[in-house]
């Protein structure tokens, strides 16, 4: 007995590790049920984190991709809406005010890949051309608003003159009242802001009315935003407000724009120029 009790004592700690895993495996069997689920969920919370990152890596590395491809829908889009909403025209015919609706503007997404804003005389560069359906006079505008007028194209690429530059001008109005005039970036605006000028008087402003393109422009299809009233004044002499607008486009961050055809500017160019000459020979 006495060398029974020695060596159990000599082993103490063997003894101790086989009854406390003893111990370990009646608990597991009783609550096996417990144990698992707590493993697969620790597991699954592992593998959901894991996959997440990935996903969020992947996103990230395709955001270039999907911004190109929104920008194509959107301008999808764009063009059903202005084919639907935009231009009408009666046809004679044996259904009695039958009505044939035409597309005026066709929208073309693009990338800004130059752009400056630091002179007195901007431009923009853009990735799409010829190929693509790009002609002269063609409008630029992106979500904010207006953005620039092509200049000059090439075969994959055009260039733009911006709304920051000294020759361009175009047809604004107040939204409110419809009192238009020509919107041009003077010497003394900064990137942020533009100068309309011609509103009558009698019309009533307020600072931050809105300011949309009109429909007296060829360009720019009617209602897209300009801005916003920054101040106004009457020049002594004048008989018209000279209003500073501060533009909605952001021209320090602007990168996907939309380039948009006018489908009936050459006619209605061919027509204002005849017109123009008949004027000139009944003076």
């Amino acid at each position: 007995m006495r060398t029974l009790l020695g060596f159990i004592a000599r082993n103490y700690y063997y003894f101790l590790f086989v009854f406390l895993q003893i111990v370990c495996v009646i608990l597991i069997s009783k609550n096996r049920n417990f144990q698992s689920a707590s493993i697969i969920n620790s597991s699954n919370a592992v593998s959901a984190r894991t996959y997440q990152t990935i996903s969020n890596s992947k996103e990230y590395l395709s955001l270039k991709e999907e911004n190109d491809k929104l920008s194509k829908e959107n301008a999808g889009l764009l063009n059903i809406i202005r084919s639907r909403s935009y231009e009408f025209i009666q046809v004679a015919s044996l259904v009695k005010n039958d009505t044939l609706y035409k597309q005026k503007y066709i929208y073309n997404a693009a990338k800004i890949i130059s752009n400056s804003t630091n002179l007195r005389s901007n431009y923009l560069t853009l990735n799409i051309g010829s190929e693509q359906g790009i002609t002269h006079d063609m409008a630029v505008i992106n979500a904010e608003g207006i953005v620039g007028v092509i200049k000059d194209v090439s075969k994959n690429f055009s260039s733009a003159l911006s709304i920051l530059h000294k020759d361009v001008k175009v047809n604004c109005m107040l939204k409110k009242n419809g009192s238009y005039g020509p919107l041009s970036w003077e010497k003394d605006d900064d990137y942020s802001s533009a100068t309309l000028t011609d509103i009558p008087i009698h019309a009533k402003i307020k600072v931050g009315d809105t300011v949309v393109t009109s429909a007296l422009s060829s360009i720019f299809p009617e209602g897209i935003m300009v801005g916003w009233v920054k101040n106004f004044e009457r020049k002594s002499g004048d008989a018209f407000y000279t209003v500073k607008i501060r533009l909605s486009t952001d021209f320090k961050k602007i990168n996907h724009v939309y380039v948009i055809k006018n489908v009936f500017k050459n006619e209605q160019d061919s027509l204002e120029k005849t017109s123009q000459k008949h004027e000139k020979d009944d003076k």
